[in-house]
This record gives C-alpha cells, structure tokens and sequence, in this order.
C-alpha cells in the first residue's frame, strides 16, 4: 500500500475498549513464559541504555522501534509462532527511519506539553523537574517534602498540568497506531501520525474505556494490593512485607505490562483489519 492511498478503518463502541484488553490477556496467557522473557528483555535493555550517557539521551527517540518487537512478536504468534527474544530488535529491521521520525516528533510534542506548564504558572512545575529536592545526609526530608507537595497544591500548577494534558492528548493519539502503521502498512511517518490521530479520535470512546480499565488495573488494582499487603504485613513485619510484595505485587505487574504491550496490536487490528480477528487459541 503505498502513502498516497488512504488507510480505510473502522469505529468501535465504547466496550471495544475493554475488549481490546481481554483479547490481549488471552494472547499473554496462550504463550505466558515467552511474553515475560520478552518484556523483561525489554526493560534490562532500557536499563542498560540509562546507564550510558549518550543511550539515555537517544532512549526516547528509540521507543517506537522498540515498540515494534512487541507488534512483530504478537503478529507472529497470531500465526502459530511464540514471541522470541529477538523480536525485540525488529524495528531496527524494518522503516527504521520512519519509526525514530516518530520518536522524534514524540520526543517533541511531549517536551512542548511539558513547557507549555510555564505559559501558566510561571515555570514552577519545570523548576521543580530541573532542581528537584536532593535527598542526603545534609537535607531535611520534611522540607523536601513540603517543598514538592507546596507546588502541586499551587492552583496554578494545576491549571497547567491541565493544559499539558490538553497539548499532549493530540500527540498520544497520532502515536496510538502510528508505528504499527509504519510497519504493517509501510507508512511514512507523516501519513502514519495523520492515519493514527483520524482513527483515534473516530475511535475515542473506545479509548477512552480502554484509558478507564488501564487505570484500574495500574492505580486501583495495585492500590488494593498494597494495602492488602501492608494489613498482612503488619502482622509479620517488613520482611513479610518484602516478600508478599514480590510474591503477589510484582508478577501482577508484570502480567500488566505484557498485556498492555500486547494490547497495542490487538487494537490495531481491530481497528484496522476487522475481518481478521484475533484468535490468541491458535498460538
């Protein structure tokens, strides 16, 4: 398909949102191990990276072809396959150029968000970012702590943390589908950013159910978990603690994070190839 001709698509209800998640589970469930290898990879490689002072600084630009291996490995397991460590690497394979396109135009509109902070308040919000509270042996924690929580009680701050919300909203949705554009339809990354942002916003209810069940699964679900585990833990200590918290807290987490990476491609292709469904029992 070449970038002249447009990228049809179709809109969902809003419960599509939901199911997008529990076709993605069901996939992470068909091929559990190999999931977890493949996002554990993922997350020792960004570690590496920060520790290197150039890597950390190209990092950023660099998540739409990491984004990739999760695409290529769900692609490859709707099809019999398992995904496999190297999938990890396919974005550098593949449009390498229009994937760090999108790093960079990523890269650029969260920045843009985040200054548009000192439109409001002054730049209180970027001053706490750029000198943030150092904790030492020579710091008072309280007033560390004072210092943070006088600034997001700032009205002001508030009211720009909002409007970095409203700046940054279009950008997250032009990069919803973008880099599985690029990849799967051979985009350009242009085309890709204007394909993904028409889709999204036709799509918004279902996103916005799918944002709704993220965040219960990502603040409520391990709310309730901690507190669940602070009540236990009281009766054993911190060491109980410690460990309940690696036993239920951690795999939790990372069943989460596999499942929403995977989530990106089912949502794709519910999106955008409707008559293929999705059949994570075949893998």
């Amino acid at each position: 398909m070449t970038n002249a001709v447009p990228v049809s698509f179709v809109v969902h209800p809003p419960q599509q949102g939901a199911l997008w998640l529990r076709q993605s589970f069901a996939m992470f469930r068909a091929a559990r191990l190999p999931w977890l290898v493949l996002l554990f990879l993922y997350y020792f490689v960004i570690l590496v990276a920060r520790i290197i002072p150039f890597l950390a600084y190209v990092l950023p630009v660099l998540k739409p072809v990491f984004a990739v291996g999760f695409l290529a490995a769900a692609w490859s397991q709707e099809r019999g396959g398992r995904p496999r460590p190297a999938d990890l690497f396919r974005g550098f394979r593949a449009n390498l150029v229009a994937l760090v396109l999108l790093g960079l135009f990523l890269m650029a509109g969260m920045t843009l968000a985040t200054l548009a902070t000192s439109l409001v308040d002054d730049g209180k919000l970027i001053d706490l970012f750029v000198h943030p509270p150092a904790l030492d042996a020579h710091t008072d924690p309280d007033a560390a702590g004072r210092r943070v929580e006088a600034v997001f009680a700032d009205g002001r701050v508030q009211l720009g943390m909002m409007l970095a919300v409203a700046c940054a909203l279009p950008v997250l949705l032009a990069m919803w589908f973008a880099p599985a554009l690029v990849v799967f339809q051979d985009r350009g990354a242009l085309s890709a950013l204007g394909t993904s942002l028409r889709a999204a916003l036709a799509n918004w209810r279902a996103i916005v159910t799918y944002v709704l069940c993220v965040f219960a699964l990502m603040a409520v679900v391990p709310a309730l978990l901690l507190t669940i585990i602070g009540v236990l833990g009281s009766f054993g200590g911190d060491a109980l603690r410690v460990v309940l918290t690696f036993v239920i807290l951690m795999p939790y987490l990372a069943i989460v994070m596999a499942t929403l990476q995977i989530s990106d491609y089912v949502a794709y292709r519910d999106v955008f190839h409707p008559d293929e469904p999705v059949s994570p029992g075949e893998a």
